[in-house]
């Protein structure tokens, strides 16, 4: 019987369910070619042995008949398409294993493809987000934390701010529609840090007591 390892979340993409009073405001997950092309530089590498195969072609085909010069080329042509083929397969995995959760209190990252784990990223402990946005409409957005959690940028990737060693910063990494989501996070961020936090107030008699 197949198995599915996400089985015992209650909710998907989250390890429990959320408390009351939070609310599921989007969740998705990176788009398999733009992470591909982002992440793992899939364009470079295509182009890397594009110019291998012409300039192995142009070196030879002045030596041999022009068949056997294509013959030359074509390993670098195939290695090149496995090459790719393992790349957008590696993307592939890590996209379907991965669920970005946006919530009215925090931002949930499941990700990892052979270990998984969750990463609860309450609003208060949230600095600045900032949207990296491409033509197509993906993008990717960074999240600047500000509490005492570190995190590692080999341990979260591919799903951190790309160039960002020495801080880390946890990313929603390759999102269609991107523009519209950094509103949706940035309106609950707002309205979660803007509510009033409610205590307990000291009776006034007891005040006086003292």
């Amino acid at each position: 019987m197949p198995h599915d390892d996400f089985e015992i979340e209650p909710v998907k993409g989250l390890p429990e369910r959320p408390p009351e009073g939070e609310e599921i405001l989007w969740q998705g997950r990176p788009s398999t070619f733009a992470l591909a092309r982002d992440a793992l530089n899939l364009y470079w590498v295509a182009g890397y042995f594009v110019v291998l195969a012409v300039w192995r072609f142009v070196s030879v085909v002045d030596l041999m008949p022009l068949g056997q010069a294509f013959a030359a080329t074509l390993p670098l042509i195939v290695l090149g398409g496995i090459v790719y083929g393992l790349l957008y397969l590696t993307a592939l995995i890590q996209a379907r294993s991965t669920v970005y959760t946006i919530t009215t209190s925090r931002v949930a990252m499941r990700i990892g493809a052979a270990l998984t784990l969750t990463l609860n990223l309450p609003y208060r402990e949230l600095g600045n987000a900032a949207l990296d946005l491409r033509r197509d409409g993906t993008g990717t957005i960074g999240l600047d934390t500000t509490g005492a959690t570190k995190l590692s940028y080999l341990v979260i990737w591919p799903h951190a701010r790309p160039w960002h060693f020495g801080s880390t910063q946890p990313a929603l990494r390759c999102i269609p529609d991107a523009e519209r989501v950094a509103h949706i996070l940035a309106e609950a961020a707002e309205a979660r840090i803007n509510v009033p936090q409610v205590g307990r107030a000291v009776p006034l008699d007891a005040m006086a007591a003292e």
